[in-house]
């Protein structure tokens, strides 16, 4: 399958910036933590994480790691699923009162997120809150070294930090080359103990941010060869890999597949999947990467008169066979290829079994708007427009 840009396609020759940290990849990574710390000059570690890993033998060898190079840390696990500002400030709070100077986040993208809001929030002296949007930080964050523990979030190399603010029930989005981490260790033995459905959510988080990266008006060639790589392995393998969970080989082609999407998005960004997410996460706390699952087979059809040529592109990466097939057909083969792949991971339900109901859609279309996805979304949206989408997912 040649999925590369053509001799006919024009390459991009504006300015154009590609952010990614120090990361290494591969078996027993996670084990490296230590050096790090270490390299780094750690007095004093906030280790960051949830009580679902802390207790995984995976987790206890970091720990050995750490006391085996004396290397002392403290835990703060109060994380939620959709981290909370408060989380955020009770953990800047326990890394102050501890004299901490560096931050180990081990987790999936809810405790990384946490953990670059606390490093905020440590450096600048101010709330949470106050750092929302584009470039707001004004400090360097402490040192941050990312072990990511799901294959999907890529939190570990981008530089968004997504932190729910409770008290307007609405996801921020904090944008900064400020947050990238100084080094993410991504080991794909921390998924083999994932369960089956939130492998299959979190890789489908993954999908998303390959496809939007991948139509995104931010593209570029840079985005463009890890977006159309990440649809691959991860279309290939995720399936898989939820039928052999211990198959690391497997495991490993995922992390690959998150790692491969989260360079793409964190810079070429992501478009109305994510900031319908966004708004129900924050709004109703619902699950993010399930929640992009059942939203982005109708974002592909409401953006695919603006980004045609690769929707096409992505329709041939999954093996659509669309030679003969009219743009209407195309387009509606996509979708239904994304219901399919859906239905296949286990990942059946509509918003309102998930609790969402129609007095909520204008609550949640208002968040969704002001969300900074739209800007890079092919298509831009009006408050309608998320609406009506939020309704063809009920």
């Amino acid at each position: 399958m040649n999925y590369n840009l053509s001799s006919d396609d024009k390459i991009q020759l504006e300015l154009r910036k590609f952010v990614a940290p120090e990361y290494i990849f591969g078996t027993d990574a996670r084990l490296l933590a230590a050096n790090y710390c270490t390299s780094f000059g750690a007095k004093k570690v906030l280790l960051v994480s949830y009580e679902g890993v802390i207790n995984q033998p995976w987790f206890l060898d970091i720990e050995n790691s750490l006391r085996q190079n004396t290397i002392d840390y403290i835990i703060y696990s109060s994380v939620s699923p959709n981290p909370r500002n408060e989380e955020v400030m009770v953990g800047a709070n326990i890394y102050l009162e501890n004299k901490c100077n560096l931050i180990l986040a081990i987790g999936g993208g809810s405790v990384l997120d946490c953990a670059k809001g606390i490093g905020i929030v440590t450096s600048n002296k101010k709330h949470i809150n106050s750092f929302e949007g584009v470039d707001t930080i004004d400090y360097p964050t402490p040192p941050l070294i990312c072990i990511p523990t799901t294959g999907g979030t890529a939190a570990d190399v981008s530089q968004f930090a997504i932190i729910n603010k409770i008290e307007e029930r609405y996801k921020m989005a904090i944008i900064s080359k400020a947050v990238v981490p100084d080094v993410a260790l991504i080991d794909p033995v921390t998924l083999t103990t994932m369960d089956s459905f939130l492998t299959a959510c979190t890789g489908i988080d993954a999908l998303s941010h390959a496809f939007e990266a991948f139509v995104s008006n931010a593209n570029s060639p840079f985005t463009d060869l890890y977006a159309q790589e990440a649809i691959s392995i991860i279309h290939t393998n995720l399936l898989q890999s939820l039928k052999h969970p211990t198959d690391l080989d497997l495991r490993g082609k995922v992390m690959l597949g998150s790692l491969y999407a989260g360079l793409a998005f964190s810079n070429a960004s992501l478009g109305c999947t994510h900031s319908l997410t966004h708004s129900l996460g924050g709004y109703l706390d619902l699950p993010h990467g399930e929640c992009n699952a059942i939203l982005m087979p109708h974002v592909v059809e409401f953006n695919y008169p603006q980004a045609e040529t690769r929707y096409k592109r992505i329709a041939d990466i999954l093996g659509i066979p669309i030679k003969d097939l009219t743009t209407s057909q195309i387009k509606y083969a996509l979708r239904d290829k994304l219901f399919q792949i859906n239905d296949d991971l286990g990942i059946t339900s509509k918003l309102k079994q998930r609790g969402v109901n129609t007095d909520d859609i204008n609550p949640l279309a208002k968040k969704a708007i002001a969300d900074p996805c739209n800007a890079t979304n092919p298509r831009s949206p009006i408050v309608s427009d998320l609406k009506t989408l939020y309704r063809e997912a009920m």
